[in-house]
């Protein structure tokens, strides 16, 4: 591209954003003008959402919290895990009965002050009984039953554990293509095919038409070839849907084999997964996105076959029998069983939490921060915006995880331990059932998640006085007794404690020492190409162990349907509404969980807690300094990305490259307007990055 086309195509791009925009508008529009008609559908006597909902090509859900009295006597909270949703807990909350002195646990402050010494501040008033609760009606989470019911939620699923598999993975012979300029890269050799108009059909074609058929998976590079027809359709996921299922003439979907029991393709807006079989004969392959394992900034399929070549080595040295595998979650559950112990008190495996259990940490356990703090909470001008983010974050607490049967700790039970019992169970594996009180002098952010309007939603109430009934882990609630600023009043309701272990702590270590050991290659390696390669085999690693992670937490299964137009009666009533056109209304609802032994929710729970009071504040012993948004004075922070902490100003906060430091990433140095949108900071993250790294080159 010379430079005239590098202008026209600015030019090109400009338009279509603000062809963009007028769209959005359009839509936005759109969407209130159908909020409006379904509140007023609401006010016909005999209306059902149910009925309303395909029409609106919305959720029940989505149509009962436009229009409340439409709920129907069935749906219960968190219907769709069949979890049985008690109206109360074994203790009885204040909004029920009056609560007894035992039925909620309240943690004395004075255990808060001993844990770690707080700046002298005025005493902490206790919360007045009514205390104001957050302004918008919260959804309800779900409790353990009273009773027998509940105690059998904490039985393991009989005959299910995660054991160490007796069987070789089998690598399966790859090739790397670039859907934009039709450059293949198999083994050694590059080619170059004709793409045609880059169907699932032309991609097969091109590809067997120049590799041997022994190819088992295509790794697209470049192109989004499943995003090439997304004028056609309202929402990015029909496009994706509709290029996987376009005619494929001598294949048809894949059915699994063997071991693999994947089979049909994946739909995902971003990283889509095609798997095929031959109409005649044994052979399969599937086409997937790189994209699952790291971001590709321009690098040729060549290096990034490189980066793959690298992983493998690099795995080797510390799994003799490591294979990677089509996406890194896949990888990482297969490392990981490869590390459980041959002998010792788990080497029949890991036994699996009952379904009930299960479900309620996928309703109550949420995953990483998202926060967005805007004005008037922060100033419309803010003097600088700085972002810092947590390097290999997750791999900084994979220490310690719960294993074991859990028990379940009543607040009477709670309330008889001794302080240092309670304190103890806190910094323990536990996952608690809580009554929280924000202190009323306090000027500074949410500490602990509560739950909020919209599916498996969480914010963080940071306003004086507010109380909220919620659950969490040990680490968060540990941080708001303890945290360097003054402790918030936290009663135990009910929780669920597990011993402590260290299922994943060899599995993580191998995982940080070879991250370690491709960073470093990249660092030091003299070709361009190797060093980029090793940069993308490093970010692959981050990939397995955060992807491995959150497959541990196991999603219920979802099944996807389509019903006629002309019948939307019968779209399932707590289905969800995925897509539609003229014909068909495409729905997914879900249906319980799997058989998995290797489904672990406790483990990813934990260590999403964990990360969450991370932070917070963080401690760096070898510094001894602390790190994190309680560091930074009231009114500087500005949001949280998971990972990621932005500031209004800078911190000499330290970094050893080490799993868990804090990355100074991006710094706009000049006053910047307030983002009050996600699109909004992220433009301002971007413009930050490319500012910090011109600083740094300069």
């Amino acid at each position: 591209m010379d430079a005239q086309s590098y202008r026209a195509a600015l030019a090109d791009l400009r338009t279509v954003r603000d062809q963009i925009k007028k769209i959005r508008a359009a839509l936005t529009k759109q969407e209130a003008d159908r909020d409006k008609l379904i509140i007023q559908l609401a006010s016909y006597p005999k209306a059902k959402a149910e009925r309303i909902a395909p029409a609106a090509g919305l959720g029940v859900a989505d149509v009962v919290a436009l229009a409340p009295a439409l709920a129907p006597d069935s749906l219960a909270v968190n219907d769709a895990l069949q979890l049985a949703a008690e109206p109360s807990t074994i203790q009885a909350t204040p909004e029920a009965v009056p609560s007894p002195p035992q039925q909620a646990a309240a943690i004395p402050a004075m255990t808060a002050a001993a844990a770690r010494p707080a700046p002298p501040m005025a005493p902490v008033e206790p919360a007045a009984p009514q205390a104001p609760t957050a302004p918008q009606a919260p959804r309800d989470l779900p409790s353990i039953p009273a009773g027998a019911s509940g105690d059998a939620w904490l039985a393991p699923t009989p005959g299910l554990a995660s054991a160490r598999p007796n069987f070789t993975q089998q690598a399966r012979s790859t090739v790397f293509l670039d859907t934009d300029t039709g450059v293949l890269v198999h083994r050694n050799q590059t080619h170059h095919l004709d793409l045609a108009n880059r169907s699932a059909a032309d991609l097969l074609t091109a590809v067997f038409h120049t590799v041997p058929e022994g190819v088992e998976r295509i790794y697209i590079t470049a192109g989004d070839p499943w995003h090439r027809d997304t004028g056609r359709y309202p929402y990015l996921r029909d496009a994706v849907a509709a290029w996987l299922n376009a005619p494929t003439p001598g294949w048809r979907t894949d059915t699994g084999r063997g071991r693999d029991r994947m089979a049909g393709h994946f739909v995902h807006a971003r990283n889509p997964v095609g798997r095929y079989q031959r109409e005649t004969g044994e052979q399969h392959v599937e086409i997937r996105s790189v994209g699952e394992w790291f971001d590709v900034d321009g690098d040729d399929p060549a290096t990034v076959r490189d980066a793959f070549v690298l992983l493998w080595q690099a795995l080797r040295r510390h799994w003799s029998d490591a294979v990677v595998m089509g996406s890194p979650s896949q990888t990482g559950r297969d490392l990981w069983t490869r590390t459980i112990p041959q002998r010792g008190q788990y080497s029949d495996g890991f036994p699996v939490l009952s379904e009930e259990l299960r479900g309620l940490l996928h309703a109550t356990a949420g995953q990483g921060r998202n926060e967005l703090i805007t004005p008037p909470r922060l100033p419309d001008r803010l003097p600088q915006l700085v972002e810092y983010d947590r390097t290999f974050a997750y791999a900084k607490h994979t220490w310690k995880s719960p294993v074991g049967t859990p028990r379940r700790v009543s607040a009477g039970t709670f309330a008889a331990w001794s302080q240092k019992e309670q304190m103890r169970a806190l910094y323990g594996c536990g996952h608690w059932h809580i009554r929280v009180t924000v202190p009323d002098t306090w000027d500074h952010i949410g500490l602990l998640p509560a739950p909020a309007p919209g599916d498996r939603a969480w914010h963080y109430p940071a306003e004086p006085g507010t109380t909220f009934t919620t659950w969490a882990g040990g680490p968060e609630i540990h941080t708001a007794l303890t945290n360097p600023l003054m402790p918030w009043k936290v009663e135990i309701l009910d929780g669920v404690l597990w011993d402590d272990g260290k299922p994943l702590d060899d599995w993580a270590k191998k995982l940080k020492e070879t991250w370690a050991n491709l960073s470093a290659q990249a660092h030091f390696q003299g070709d361009a190409q190797q060093a980029r390669a090793a940069h993308l085999a490093s970010r692959a690693v981050r990939s397995i162990l955060l992807y491995g992670i959150g497959a541990f937490a196991q999603r219920p299964r979802m099944v996807t349907g389509t019903t006629p137009r002309s019948a939307e009666r019968d779209v399932p009533p707590d289905a969800e509404i995925i897509g539609f056109d003229d014909e068909l209304i495409t729905w997914q609802k879900p249906t319980g969980f799997a058989r998995d032994p290797n489904a672990h929710p406790e483990w990813a729970a934990a260590i999403w807690s964990g990360a969450r009071a991370a932070l917070l504040t963080q401690r760096h012993r070898d510094d001894d300094t602390y790190a994190g948004a309680l560091h930074s004075p009231p009114g500087t922070v500005v949001a949280f990305r998971t990972d990621a902490l932005y500031l209004t100003q800078p911190h000499d906060w330290p970094y050893h490259h080490q799993p868990g430091d804090y990355l100074l990433r991006g710094r706009l140095t000049g006053s910047v307007t307030a983002p009050t949108t996600e699109e909004e900071l992220l433009t301002l993250r971007d413009a930050g990055r490319a500012a910090l790294t011109a600083e740094q080159e300069a």
